[in-house]
């Protein structure tokens, strides 16, 4: 643990473009998992007609928009990420009448909808690369991916020494169409997953109409996934190392983070803004440091990225303290509003990820909501659902799990499908069971449940988002004082709004109460100058 120095401000540059104002610079967006959030029509999948009967649940949450992850055309080798038709529901999650109407619903709520979309790669069984294998090598729609001959005197070798993100190499021998070896393609994550040529203008085309093709249906947005991966070095050059490839590391790849990218989102940004400036693009970019983050962020360009540094920070004052600071300090200079999240359906649910059960879970989550900016939640962390551990091997649906050297299958066990209520096959998830079942134990964690409790999850949720709607000084901004504080703890204010959190395990005496109680992430614990480890409390001066 790092001893806190006495009080110090990330302060706001004069002149900064920071003063903007936009509905997402202190919105809370929850993210929807279509395929496990709720399941409409009863064949164990979750859909968008299950969404759509759930939206008052998360109008009376209080967040103020959703984030809905793909729910096109897919043959689901990866889950959705592997997009066949960008215009297309996939029958399993509906029609389009069905996202038209969802869309419509959500904004009678006053919730707005973000929708995810994948650029940088499309399906194996997308139209043009569909043509593309079947034309051979000459035929102008192998301009839109990557094609190149192999190496060696046959070119039996890979064109170069790139890694999926999945494991493996990140190229794949094609067969031509009289059935001898051909040419290879890229693909960054699965086989079925073959990267685009951003070089192309088809390509850069293309985009632009699908972005207006659902700009015209009503979306608020669109989380750009892998938004740093779209374009590729020159020449495509060697990694020159081997062992494998992580998303978020400190080194320069010629894969990631490439300086292009940022031409292709001052385009997309002029779109938004003919639909007016209420319109969003959120980078799912993963770089080195916030300082490259934030290149994304330029007046021109996406509005948003998601705080991946903040992550990946453990439960540690000094760290997250560091990381805070370098949040502000690297958004501000272009006018964004830092994002903070803690869990997602790639990674390890913050329950079980930061160690520490509900209590630093709660503890975790106050933190995170009273920082200046936007915050993510995903669906669930308000049940406090811990990630699933013991899912059994033929139940798993991540590519990665099959890929010994690749992340590990540790996507499943935070992508099972939510419990509703506290009975039935599936906790009220759907009629027909759940895709990937349910622990047992989770009766006690459902929506049912948890309503009405007030030292669930959940209350502490609703509590938490109805208190930041009301002060006056939380949500946007773009500076913390940092208070003096005991080892360990965390002690910041914002206006007449102050945040006291212990990381440690060990209850802490503070110097004096902070100001009036406003929440405590220990409901059952009284409010006084004794700070509970591993617990967040608020307080007012006001």
């Amino acid at each position: 643990m790092t001893q806190l120095s006495p009080a110090t401000t990330t302060t706001p540059t004069g002149g900064a473009p920071g003063a903007e104002t936009g509905w997402w610079r202190d919105a809370v967006i929850y993210q929807v998992y279509p395929r496990s959030f709720a399941d409409g029509n009863g064949d164990g999948m979750g859909d968008l007609a299950g969404i759509r009967q759930r939206l008052p649940y998360l109008a009376e949450l209080g967040v103020d928009a959703v984030w809905l992850s793909p729910f096109y055309a897919s043959p689901q080798a990866d889950a959705g990420y592997d997009v066949s038709d960008y215009r297309v529901i996939d029958p399993m999650f509906g029609e389009l009448a069905d996202a038209e109407t969802l869309i419509r619903d959500a904004h009678g709520l006053g919730l707005r909808v973000i929708v995810d979309l994948v650029p940088n790669h499309s399906s194996d069984q997308h139209a043009w690369f569909r043509r593309a294998l079947c034309e051979g090598p000459g035929s102008p729609l192998r301009d839109r991916y990557h094609f190149r001959p192999g190496k060696g005197a046959h070119g039996e070798e890979p064109p170069n020494d790139w890694e999926s993100v999945f494991g493996g190499p990140a190229w794949t021998r094609t067969s031509n169409p009289d059935g001898t070896p051909g040419e290879w393609y890229l693909h960054l994550f699965a086989p079925e997953q073959p990267d685009f040529n951003w070089e192309c203008p088809a390509v850069r085309d293309e985009f632009r109409t699908v972005l207006r093709f659902w700009l015209d249906m009503g979306v608020d947005g669109f989380r750009i996934d892998v938004a740093h991966g779209m374009v590729k070095a020159e020449g495509l050059p060697d990694m020159g190392r081997g062992g494998q490839l992580e998303l978020l590391g400190s080194q320069v790849l010629p894969f990631f983070d490439q300086d292009g990218v940022h031409e292709i989102y001052r385009d997309w940004r002029a779109i938004l803004e003919e639909y007016g400036g209420d319109r969003i693009g959120v980078a799912e970019a993963w770089t080195p440091s916030a300082d490259r983050t934030a290149l994304y962020l330029r007046p021109d360009e996406l509005h948003q990225a998601f705080n991946f540094h903040y992550l990946g920070a453990d439960w540690d004052a000094g760290q997250l303290r560091r990381v805070i600071d370098e949040s502000l300090d690297a958004m501000r200079p272009v006018g964004a509003a830092t994002t903070w999240v803690l869990s997602n359906h790639d990674v390890v649910r913050h329950r079980t990820r930061l160690g520490g059960g509900l209590d630093r879970a709660h503890a975790a989550t106050l933190l995170m909501l009273a920082l200046p900016g936007s915050a993510y939640v995903y669906q669930g962390e308000e049940l406090g659902l811990p990630e699933v551990e013991d899912l059994p091997d033929e139940v798993r649906q991540d590519p990665s799990f099959f890929k010994a050297d690749g992340q590990k299958g540790l996507r499943d066990g935070c992508r099972v499908p939510l419990p509703w209520t506290a009975g039935g096959a599936s906790y009220g998830f759907g009629g027909g069971g759940a895709w990937l079942p349910q622990p047992r134990g989770w009766a006690d964690l459902s929506v049912e449940a948890q309503t009405g409790d007030p030292e669930s999850t959940l209350e502490l949720y609703r509590r938490a988002l109805r208190v930041r709607h009301d002060h006056p000084d939380l949500g946007a901004g773009d500076a913390v004082q940092w208070l003096p504080a005991p080892e360990g703890v965390l002690a910041f204010r914002r206006g007449s709004f102050v945040c006291t959190a212990n990381t440690t395990e060990d209850a802490v005496d503070l110097p004096a109460a902070p100001g009036r109680a406003l929440l405590s992430s220990r409901t059952t614990e009284s409010a006084g100058t004794l700070l509970p480890g591993d617990t967040t409390v608020w307080w007012t001066t006001s």
